[in-house]
């Protein structure tokens, strides 16, 4: 009799909010001694924050650990200290989820990375970087710098988590059609069951191991009716975990509550498939009659199963055990797929409706947020930094007029021509 293992709590969606570490601060100080002339410049640089990583972990059946916590933060860096000591890095923070999760952008829906293999890596939040100390601005024209620079903040976003199950088979029928006694039948999964429409309102996964050592995921998905791939009933929520299933176990009922015959439960559910995604039709699947037990005078021509008395469990294990070999001999170990967020240049404008302008870059905002702008040094250096990086030519090129509002991160200014 096979073997399996189930699991008791599933989760299949989830917000998640991520804050990467922020980077310490850059230090000022100046060494004591008597022969340097006001002592020398010789603070420190503050360390990186710590980044966050999403991490595809197969010890992870779902996502439930974020379901009533939703929040995960890196650790910040250190500050500098003086003698040049520079400080500790943020430590990264790897956050595990199941394999098979896809995460999209919270705002946009923008899907942004699919982490299907074990070990998959995705950047969720980016660190801030340290702020450099008063030794880092020593130059012919600055012999003793009194400022140093701010750490920056770690970014911080949310994100939506979904679960595209991996399993092997996935068993696709009308509600009440016999789908969950069947896994607890072929496995050791144990799926509340109960007479009536939906019983079944979250995916059930078992492990099935036949006596030679073959083992399969099998997933439960709750019942599918007719206007699922429109939405309706549990409509989408539940047909993405079929994407990823090698191989499909379609159930009909033999003894249909509703009277629906076998032939019209198969033309529905696979009209539902086709719909929601074309290539499903394609995959390798097997199409029993369920429940043979409760219709004894049935005309179904296919194989049929009984969950109650286990007539045809043995002959339909071995035929998705076929059909499972032979997908996973053809399949090739999928590639992790990242859509990367592309960086901006390193100086972009960008005009408001209400007639400002907004200078995008990291560079230039980091010259304006790492700098305390009340000291007149510091204020010195974030201005020759934002001419070289080119700031002042693209906003003359822009045709900018005295008085035109000009935002840089959190900082905000007033245009002046030049005369």
């Amino acid at each position: 009799m096979p073997y399996a293992g189930g699991v008791s709590t599933f989760s299949d969606e989830c917000n998640l909010h991520v804050t990467a570490g922020d980077g310490g601060a850059g230090c000022v100080a100046f060494r004591r001694e008597a022969h340097v002339s006001k002592g020398g410049p010789d603070g420190g640089d503050g360390g990186d924050g710590g980044s966050v990583w999403l991490v595809a972990d197969r010890n992870v059946a779902s996502l439930l650990a974020f379901r009533d916590h939703p929040h995960r933060r890196a650790h910040n860096g250190r500050h500098g200290g003086g003698s040049k000591r520079h400080g500790a890095r943020g430590k990264d923070l790897e956050v595990a989820v199941p394999m098979g999760t896809v995460v999209v952008d919270h705002e946009t829906r923008e899907p942004l990375a699919d982490l299907v293999n074990n070990g998959d890596r995705w950047l969720a939040a980016q660190a801030g970087e340290g702020g450099r100390g008063n030794a880092r601005f020593l130059s012919n024209r600055r012999r003793a710098p009194a400022f140093a620079e701010q750490g920056e903040h770690g970014e911080q976003r949310w994100l939506r988590l979904e679960l595209k199950l991996l399993a092997d088979v996935a068993i696709v029928g009308f509600p009440n059609v016999g789908k969950s006694t069947l896994i607890s039948r072929i496995s050791a999964a144990k799926p509340k069951i109960a007479d009536y429409p939906f019983t079944t309102l979250e995916p059930n996964l078992g492990v099935v191991r036949t006596d030679d050592g073959f083992e399969m995921v099998v997933a439960d998905i709750p019942g599918l009716i007719e206007g699922a791939s429109r939405g309706r009933g549990l409509g989408y929520q539940f047909l993405r975990h079929v994407e990823r299933a090698q191989v499909l176990l379609v159930l009909v009922d033999l003894a249909p509550w509703d009277g629906v015959a076998p032939h019209e439960q198969l033309q529905v559910l696979l009209n539902e498939l086709g719909s929601y995604q074309a290539d499903l039709l394609n995959r390798p699947r097997l199409v029993v009659g369920s429940r043979a037990d409760m219709a004894p005078g049935h005309s179904f021509d296919g194989a049929v199963v009984s969950s109650v008395t286990g007539e045809g469990i043995n002959k339909l294990i071995g035929e998705l055990v076929r059909l499972v070999g032979e997908s996973r001999a053809q399949q090739v170990e999928s590639v992790l797929s990242v859509i990367h967020r592309p960086l901006p240049a390193e100086i972009q404008l960008r005009r408001h409706d209400d007639g400002s302008w907004e200078v995008l870059g990291r560079a230039a905002r980091r010259a304006v947020a790492l700098s305390d702008l009340t000291d007149d040094q510091a204020l010195a250096y974030a201005t020759e930094r934002l001419q070289q990086l080119g700031v002042d030519t693209a906003l003359a090129r822009a045709g900018l007029k005295t008085g035109d509002e000009v935002r840089i991160g959190e900082f905000s200014f007033e245009y002046e021509e030049d005369t």
